[in-house]
């Protein structure tokens, strides 16, 4: 591994003193997932320039990217690969859509490099106004745009819009609740984050990825494989067990990976979001050991998954499991495998986080489409209102506890 190398900041991780006053910069910290086994291959679906091509054009329709400048500084990222990567197998016009709801993934999350991610309160009604595009029964009528407008709806609810009507027309009626219910996990999460970014004294790890594991993303992209199989689990045996736990390591391998590589990047912006980060902290070790640990965890993770894995078609054929449905969750369990691996090739592979990605957002600077939102919420609520804010919130916390 490459040696890490300490400096010293005044503005720190979180901009204040103490441990979050040490800025420590890797040297190049995609080698670090050198330590992580993941024992699943990494397969490229032979569809993926067509997704890129498919993808930029509905960006810019959407009004999510607007000019050369910004379109060539989001192609350099190749997103589209990321799911190519996730669904090799797809057909062409499933990866399409897969590729435009993880455009919407990223351009959702670099919104938060900025003050956004600071006020929750924000966040919270940027997370409302994008859950009502979501209905389990069927799509729901297009809203008026909000007061102070100009008329027109905003991209970033246009463009999830787009992508939950024709992900979810014509699917099982399960199948679309579960969907809804880890994209609006997905999207509260966020707003967990913004308060982790304002805070004095960072979660403990257990406690920061029972967040985490819902700001990944993973979920709404296991449930995409479904899709792309043509099939949806009954609800017993996707929410039984030991599909449960298989889903919660697939997130924990995506995290773990993902804030390795992505350290050198939300080092740079100030983001606190990061388990080698929290791990830090909370141990009061240097990076570099807390990488190493987390890397180690990964590991564990992928083993445990293994033997889950080996021991599920004998569990399902002894239960009495249908022969076609126990297809489906061979397809499924490759899915997470892929999800586990391809995140790895691609993190590997991406601009996003080496040099030219760290730069992209240091000294203050956000990539050009992170301000999608409009910098009109007023101040933060009076006292009263964030303490019902903040029992909302552990409300909504308990709540994804207890699903999927």
């Amino acid at each position: 591994m490459a040696n890490a190398t300490d400096t010293e900041s005044t503005g720190g991780i979180g901009g204040s003193g103490g441990t979050r006053g040490t800025r420590k910069a890797l040297t190049d910290p995609t080698r670090r997932t050198a330590a992580v086994r993941i024992p699943f291959p990494a397969r490229l679906s032979p569809h993926a320039e067509r997704a890129r091509r498919h993808t930029l054009t509905w960006l810019l329709e959407t009004g999510m990217l607007d000019g050369d400048a910004a379109t060539a500084e989001y192609d350099a990222l190749r997103l589209e690969r990321l799911m190519a990567y996730f669904y090799p197998d797809a057909k062409a016009t499933d990866l399409e859509l897969a590729a435009d709801f993880n455009a919407w993934f990223f351009i959702f999350d670099d919104q938060f490099d900025g003050s956004l991610g600071l006020r929750p309160w924000a966040v919270e009604r940027l997370v409302d106004l994008l859950g009502r595009t979501m209905d389990p029964a069927g799509p729901l009528p297009r809203p008026r745009p909000e007061p102070g407008r100009d008329g027109t709806e905003p991209s970033l609810v246009r463009g999830f819009r787009d992508i939950w009507l024709r992900s979810t027309t014509g699917a099982p009626a399960a199948w679309r609740r579960r969907f809804r219910g880890h994209w609006l996990a997905y999207m509260a999460a966020h707003r967990d984050e913004a308060l982790n970014r304002s805070a004095t004294v960072l979660p403990g790890l257990d406690r920061f990825l029972e967040v985490r594991r819902h700001s990944i993303g993973v979920q709404p992209c296991l449930d995409f494989t479904e899709r792309c199989g043509g099939y949806a689990l009954p609800d017993a045996l996707h929410g039984g067990s030991p599909l449960r736990e298989m889903r919660q390591i697939t997130s924990d391998v995506v995290i773990f990976v993902n804030d390795i590589v992505s350290l050198g990047k939300e080092l740079a912006a100030g983001d606190v979001n990061n388990s080698v980060v929290v791990l830090h902290e909370e141990l009061g070790c240097t990076l570099d050991e807390a990488v190493e640990r987390i890397a180690r965890r990964a590991n564990t993770c992928c083993a445990r998954f293994a033997e889950l894995a080996a021991a599920l078609p004998g569990t399902l054929a002894a239960a009495g499991v249908p022969a076609e449905l126990r297809g489906h969750v061979e397809h499924y369990v490759e899915g997470m495998g892929h999800l586990m691996a391809g995140n790895l090739a691609w993190s590997l592979a991406t601009s996003r986080y080496d040099e030219q990605g760290v730069a992209a957002v240091s000294g203050g600077r956000q990539r050009p489409w992170a301000h999608l939102v409009a910098e009109r919420d007023g101040p933060a609520p009076d006292p009263a209102a964030a303490g019902d804010a903040a029992s909302a919130g552990g409300r909504a916390r308990a709540a994804r506890r207890d699903g999927g």
